[in-house]
């Protein structure tokens, strides 16, 4: 187990593991948030819902250790890219070059996002807190928040920059996902490809709806 684990096949394969964990994550919380477009009781009590679960704990350690196991392997696949032919996220077909090329462009990205995510969390998780009532219950005014911090137009473009990165991110990711994980057969390649075109364009533009939508309705 330990010899596969520290195989190129097996750094892989966890890999493709966390990668699901984590694009399973972001689907989840894209529709959440859409809630913005319902309205802030729906948002805030959507955001207390989830911050207040017993399983919230839990869920936000697994998601640093996810995003921790696949940032590292994602730098040392990569390395050993330079010094071997394995690809730096899954077994494909294409020549070694392109796949390099690939795996470039995932590290590039993937160091985006991790600003992108700190960025994030500092603004909505740690940044100002304030209150609102629904039927005697207080919460966190997380609409308030967002509305706040979408004012900023260069905060907007930056968001969207970084969701568009994300999107293509995902869009090689999720396909590679099922390649780590063995499902490499010329039957199923080209419809894995789409299932990763569909779900990064889909990812991508549920969240950059919001941040675009607050700013144009919740102007002043």
């Amino acid at each position: 187990m330990l010899h596969f684990l520290r195989s190129s096949v097996g750094k892989k394969f966890i890999m493709g593991l966390s990668g699901l964990g984590l694009s399973g994550f972001v689907f989840a919380h894209m529709t959440g948030n859409l809630l913005v477009f319902k309205g802030a009781e729906a948002y805030n009590m959507y955001g207390h819902f989830m911050t207040h679960n017993p399983a919230y704990p839990l869920i936000s350690w697994s998601l640093v250790l996810m995003m921790l196991v696949h940032a590292f392997l994602g730098i040392l696949l990569t390395k050993e890219n330079h010094s071997a032919r394995p690809s730096a996220y899954a077994v494909q077909a294409s020549p070694a070059k392109s796949v390099t090329t690939a795996s470039k462009t995932m590290i590039f990205s993937g160091s985006i996002l991790l600003v992108f995510i700190i960025t994030h969390l500092a603004t909505f998780k740690y940044g100002n807190h304030y209150d609102v009532e629904y039927g005697g219950q207080t919460v966190r005014d997380l609409h308030r928040l967002m509305v706040e911090a979408f004012q900023n137009p260069a905060f907007v473009v930056w968001y969207v920059v970084a969701l568009i990165v994300m999107g293509v991110h995902l869009r090689h990711g999720v396909s590679s996902i099922f390649q780590s994980l063995g499902f490499n057969h010329p039957r199923y390649t080209p419809t894995i490809k789409w299932i990763g075109i569909v779900y990064a364009i889909v990812v991508a533009a549920g969240f950059i709806s919001q941040p675009i939508y607050v700013y144009l309705v919740h102007q002043g």
